[in-house]
């Protein structure tokens, strides 16, 4: 039998009729590439936590009545607190009995106003010693953010976390603010001098830092 007459087998027949004629194409190869500029534009980043000193150290002002208003006077007695400092002890107001005592309270660590006066203070620290008079400082930063605050700068006065507001509130240093027309609740700058009668001697509220420490150290002298 020539080339020509020979007839197909079965088996070459049905491969002939399985394949698929060239014009059509699987659906893998019709989907389009993905665009660049959609590649390029991937997923929105993430935004980093905020660093535990800046977390709540201040809130939007809602109701400017709910604004918490302290009744501490001067001759009234010093509010009894128990917080925790830098290094991991605590300190309560019970440990400065019979002696006087400093309170700073400033609004938030490593900042450059609080960083000025909290220097000011400690530079003053044998002083204040000598005047019979300790120092706190004391915002709502917490426990390790006051201990960067005091290793960058090395202070030497003792740093108290007050985070649920126990003294701040106590001592009036947190209550309403205003800044760039916004109002809200914030720390306020204020130092507290407490005699050595447990009886508070002199209140300055939203302080002024520069020479702030060396007018304290005066008044401390002179009570």
């Amino acid at each position: 039998m020539s080339k020509k007459t020979r007839k197909k087998s079965p088996k070459q027949s049905a491969r002939r009729s399985t394949a698929k004629p060239a014009s059509v194409r699987s659906p893998a190869a019709t989907k389009r590439p993905a665009s660049k500029t959609a590649k390029a534009a991937g997923p929105s980043p993430k935004k980093s936590p905020a660093k535990a000193s800046q977390k709540a150290a201040s809130k939007p002002l809602t109701d400017t009545a709910s604004a918490p208003k302290s009744a501490l006077t001067e001759g009234a007695n010093a509010p009894a607190f128990h917080l925790p400092r830098d290094g991991g002890d605590s300190v309560s107001l019970a440990d400065y009995a019979g002696r006087k005592l400093i309170l700073f309270f400033y609004p938030r660590a490593d900042t450059p106003g609080c960083t000025k006066e909290a220097i000011d203070f400690t530079r003053l620290k044998d002083a204040f010693a000598e005047a019979g008079a300790a120092v706190l400082g004391v915002s709502a930063d917490p426990v390790k953010a006051q201990e960067a605050f005091r290793n960058k700068h090395r202070l030497a006065v003792p740093l108290i976390s007050d985070e649920q507001h126990e003294a701040l509130e106590a001592y009036g240093a947190w209550g309403e603010k205003s800044m760039y027309g916004r109002t809200f609740l914030g720390i306020i700058r204020t130092t507290v001098l407490i005699g050595a009668d447990g009886r508070v001697a002199k209140i300055s509220r939203n302080v002024r830092v520069d020479g702030h420490a060396e007018e304290v150290l005066e008044t401390a002298k002179a009570r």
